[in-house]
């Protein structure tokens, strides 16, 4: 508990030594104890010694010497007591004395001492006392200097933050200089000196090269007094009084009332009784910073070494301010005004009369708190290291000083997970990692250590949660839990125990009973009125193994499936999926194994052969089978369940029917075979599969999936002849997909379509007949098994037309025959069938006219007026056949082919129109032969003109091609009057002359006697 009864988890602050200034042997002649009041440490710079400085009531100054290395803790007699109180801050865990003893000691007369600081550049230190200050070597072996200042309330040595701080801030306004010597006066009084902007200065002068030096400011009086204390080589210095250290000093007037002091670069933090201000060295100005309330505490200052800024109250609020006074990040709330303060990085610790805390800076989270007796109105004080890098903290009651180690982020860390403060612990690493101080891989790190600890304990999905929150834990590290080593994957398994406090891994079943043994034993200790560290859930309502190991298996599946999507090495990615398959089996979840089966994985086989058979998980096996490429076994698996399946339903997710289990495996097989290339594989097993379901066994035939498609003798032999619906549909689809013109299979298909026909025919009775003309309107694809026919019988050209008339000669398939006798060259017997079986006279007209010959339609015109088995003469047919094509008809033909019983008035104005056209024809056939006469007279004697034509050459003509002289050459003369030589034509050629013009393309027209003729 702290100070204020909250249980505090951490322990950042450990206590091992402690110091008694009443039981030390040099003080056994004073008459009162000592009290302390002031109290500062400083660390060497190796960090091999710790020095603590102690400041007494009395004037006196003790050195005492510390050891870093000691692990001691106080012993019981040395008085403070670790636990109770003051245990929130550390814990003993040895009895031997602490190894801190007092070095040296000095006196600066009877006043207290209020302040010591400690300047390591310079091996001194400056004691303010009384209002003077003291300067002496930091070993107290030579006597104390007293500076001439008085009137001193507070000082701060100047903290450098950045690189744009003065190296020499002293040099601004400094213009004079004058030596100390004995009996002189260290500051003259104002006026005394060179004054600049209200600021006088007076300096000792010496070299300045070599020189090590460090700086503070003194609030005295009416004024700060800004003093540089320099350790150099120089021989123009006055070194007899101040043991080789050289004083300088420059003198702000007009500041007053000051009561807490920090330096930061050239900036000034003053604090007074009415707030706070910012005093800038370069440039003289002062800036008002905060007020403080009209009934708030005194002002108080801390410079922060460690961040480089300072750290101001209004009452019990802090504020972070940098070297502008500006502030930064958020304000610290403490419990109470402090009346001292320390940083050690990441903390910030305080403390007053009787408490002590310590608060974490970035977050202002009170992390550890300590009480002690109090002084009797004494403040408790509180210092650390603050310019060095030391790890040690002092705390001084009025007459006690407590030595503390600040634990590591690593062993609080460590301390946190064995009480079982996990959140406390994640949090910690979280605020470290943040900081910077821990990686990430560090904060990976502790999820994984969490999780196993909750593992351990019984608490699988939060394990599992850290599980998935740490980046570096590999899935292989589940392994042990899951699987009996040795085992396949055992050489994966990292040796990693991590901080050794968690047993090592251990089958999920023995976690679970070596947990449920540690709730027996901790209710058997809760009734004897132990505390354990047992879940008090568990305690009250303790769990079954069955409840326990179905949570624990439920969350290492969860953590697997999530591990599916890391980047694993091969092995590791087997070790992953095979377990899955355990897990599931281990829960009975049969979907999400056989999901996992049938999805890309990278299970091993060998692995789980045995356990799904001996299990029964036969489908799971077929999955992964498949899923491995192995589909000869799935295959076989899966024709065992469809003959040995009992009754039951499946679910088919792709068209959310129900199924019987048979023909589940029928389906899945399907889908293997669907994108198999293997002949063999896939008439071995198309057979049963058929028997379940036909539908199946066509989509294996058909299917377009497979790289290589069986060859289609090889699957006809192979298909049951009973099934014949499979065999029509596989030959439609080679035929009609796949554009196969082997003349057997379209004759296998026009057979099959046939002989399905007659079968139906014979079922049903009834026979639907189309005309031939809308065959052409017939989709493939639709319609009844006879339209398929039809429109395959009319279409292809490559089946035997016999053999299929050989199947239906017997039916009343009278198109289906008309369409065959048509592709025989039968013509007779296709017009009897359509003109007087279908009685479709535009069918058997339209064939007429494919025919092309008179005679067709005279045959057709016989038909209808002469047809046979006592059929009735069909007048009107025969009467529409003269209207249309009466024309093209022998009118005396058709006169001794009208039946005498045939009206006359039916056929008058048919004859009539008939005997018409006849003249008309032969009339305008003469003329057409006449004309084409005059035409043929016409060319012969343009022809003859042509070539009667002459054409004079002379000495001037030349080629029209080459335009070279003609002379005594031979020459030729084109029908566009261009000469050439005979060179050039022989060259051009007859149908293109030398001016470009093709005489095939671009014919001359001249007129002749016939066209210019007047009518």
């Amino acid at each position: 508990m702290d100070r204020s009864g909250r249980p505090k988890n951490r322990t950042v602050l450990e206590a091992f030594a402690e110091f008694d200034p009443s039981n030390g042997a040099f003080l056994s002649s004073a008459s009162s104890p000592l009290v302390i009041c002031s109290l500062t440490v400083s660390t060497s710079p190796d960090g091999s010694e710790s020095q603590i400085y102690v400041g007494t009531l009395g004037g006196s100054i003790l050195l005492l010497s510390l050891l870093s290395s000691s692990a001691a803790v106080p012993s019981k007699q040395n008085g403070l007591r670790l636990d109770g109180d003051a245990g929130e801050m550390g814990r003993s865990d040895a009895s031997s004395p602490a190894n801190i003893e007092v070095v040296q000691s000095a006196s600066v007369g009877r006043s207290p001492v209020e302040v010591i600081q400690v300047f390591p550049e310079v091996g001194r230190l400056i004691v303010l006392s009384e209002g003077f200050l003291f300067l002496l070597d930091v070993l107290l072996l030579q006597p104390a200097h007293k500076l001439a200042i008085s009137g001193a309330t507070a000082l701060s040595r100047r903290l450098v933050c950045s690189d744009l701080a003065s190296s020499d801030p002293l040099g601004y306004v400094a213009s004079k200089s004058e030596k100390f010597g004995a009996g002189q006066r260290f500051l003259q009084k104002l006026g005394g000196g060179n004054r600049a902007n209200g600021v006088t200065s007076k300096v000792h002068v010496g070299q300045r090269a070599g020189e090590v030096n460090c700086f503070l400011a003194v609030a005295a009086g009416r004024k700060l007094v800004l003093l540089e204390l320099s350790l150099g080589e120089g021989t123009n210095r006055d070194t007899r009084e101040y043991g080789g250290v050289s004083v300088l000093s420059k003198e702000i007037l007009g500041v007053e009332g000051v009561r807490t002091i920090a330096w930061l670069d050239d900036s000034i933090i003053i604090g007074t009784t009415g707030g706070y201000a910012l005093f800038s060295t370069a440039t003289g100005q002062s800036t008002p910073l905060f007020s403080l309330p009209e009934f708030s505490g005194p002002p108080q200052l801390k410079p922060l070494f460690k961040s480089k800024e300072a750290l101001l109250f209004v009452d019990n609020v802090g504020i972070v301010v940098n070297s502008f006074g500006q502030p930064v990040g958020g304000s610290l709330v403490f419990q109470q005004f402090p009346d001292s303060i320390t940083e050690v990085p990441p903390y910030i610790i305080v403390s007053g009369d009787g408490w002590m805390d310590l608060y974490r800076k970035n977050t202002g989270i009170c992390v550890q708190s300590a009480s002690y007796p109090k002084g009797n109105g004494r403040p408790c004080l509180v210092a650390g290291d603050d310019p060095g890098c030391g790890q040690l903290v002092a705390v001084a009651t009025p007459f006690k000083v407590i030595c503390f180690n600040i634990i590591s982020a690593e062993e609080q860390i460590k301390e946190l997970l064995r009480k079982k403060y996990f959140k406390e612990a994640i949090c910690l690493v979280e605020e470290c990692e943040s900081d910077g101080e821990m990686t990430k891989e560090m904060l990976s790190f502790v999820h994984a250590q969490v999780g196993f600890l909750l593992l351990f304990d019984l608490h699988f999905e939060d394990a599992v949660n850290h599980f998935l929150l740490s980046e570096t834990m590999q899935p292989s590290e589940i392994f042990p839990f899951i699987m009996q080593e040795p085992n396949r994957w055992s050489t994966l398994v990292p040796r990693n125990r991590y901080w050794g406090l968690h047993p090592p891994p251990a089958l999920l079943e023995n976690v679970v009973d070596e947990g449920l043994a540690a709730i027996q034993r901790a209710v058997y200790l809760r009734k004897a009125g132990i505390d354990t560290t047992v879940d008090e859930d568990f305690l009250l309502n303790p769990p079954s193994k069955v409840d326990l190991l179905e949570s624990a298996i439920e969350n290492i599946i969860r953590y697997l499936l999530v591990s599916r999507d890391k980047d694993m090495n091969p092995s590791v990615k087997e070790g992953v999926d095979t377990l899955l398959i355990y897990l599931y089996r281990a829960l009975n979840h049969v979907d999400d194994m056989e999901h996992l089966a049938s999805s890309q994985n990278s299970c091993v086989v060998e692995e789980l052969e045995t356990l799904l058979v001996d299990s029964g998980h036969s489908r799971t096996l077929a999955f992964l089978y498949a899923s491995k490429g192995m589909n000869s076994k799935a295959l076989t698996i899966w024709r065992k369940l469809a003959r040995t399946y009992s009754a039951g339903l499946w679910i088919d997710p792709a068209t959310v029917h129900l199924f019987s289990s048979q023909r589940a495996a029928a389906l899945e097989a399907s889908k293997l075979l669907e994108e198999s290339s293997d002949q063999h594989l896939i008439l071995q097993h198309l057979g049963w599969i058929a028997d379940e379901d036909p539908e199946l066994a066509v989509r294996i035939l058909t299917s377009e999936r497979r790289s290589c498609q069986p060859a289609p003798e090889e699957v006809l032999a192979a298909i049951d002849p009973k099934k014949d619906d499979i065999r029509q549909r596989y030959l439609q689809w080679l035929i009609e997909d796949q554009d196969f013109d082997d003349p057997q299979l379209h004759t296998l298909y026009a057979l099959s379509l046939a002989k399905s026909v007659i079968g139906s025919t014979e079922n049903d009775g009834t026979i639907e007949t189309r005309r031939l003309s809308e065959m052409n309107v017939i989709d493939a694809g639709e319609g009844s098994i006879r339209e398929r026919l039809q429109l395959f019988l009319h279409g292809s050209d490559l089946y035997d037309a016999e053999k299929v008339l050989y199947v239906i000669e017997e039916t009343e398939l009278w198109l289906e025959k008309a369409i065959l006798y048509r592709k025989l060259g039968q013509e007779n017997l296709v017009l009897q069938i359509l003109a007087l079986k279908l009685e479709d006279s535009e069918a058997a007209e339209q064939y007429c006219v494919e025919i092309g010959r008179a005679d067709a339609f005279m045959q057709l015109l016989k038909l209808y007026l002469d047809p046979e088995n006592g059929k009735q003469p069909m007048f009107k047919a025969a009467v529409r056949l003269l209207h249309r094509h009466g024309e093209s008809l022998d009118p005396l033909q058709v006169l001794e082919r009208l039946s005498p019983d045939m009206p006359l008035h039916l056929a008058s104005e048919t004859i009539l129109r008939m005997l018409r056209a006849r003249v008309h024809h032969h009339r305008q056939g003469q003329v057409v032969s006449k004309v084409s006469h005059a035409l043929k007279l016409e060319a012969e004697l343009a022809r003859l003109e042509e070539r009667s034509r002459h054409v004079q050459i002379n000495d001037e003509s030349i080629c029209d091609s080459c335009r070279t002289r003609l002379g005594t050459k031979l020459f030729a003369i084109y029908p566009d009057d261009s000469i050439v030589c005979y060179k050039c034509y022989r060259r051009l050629g007859e149908s293109i002359s030398a001016r470009g013009r093709d005489f095939t393309q671009d014919i001359i027209f001249k007129p002749g006697w016939l066209v210019s003729r007047s009518p």
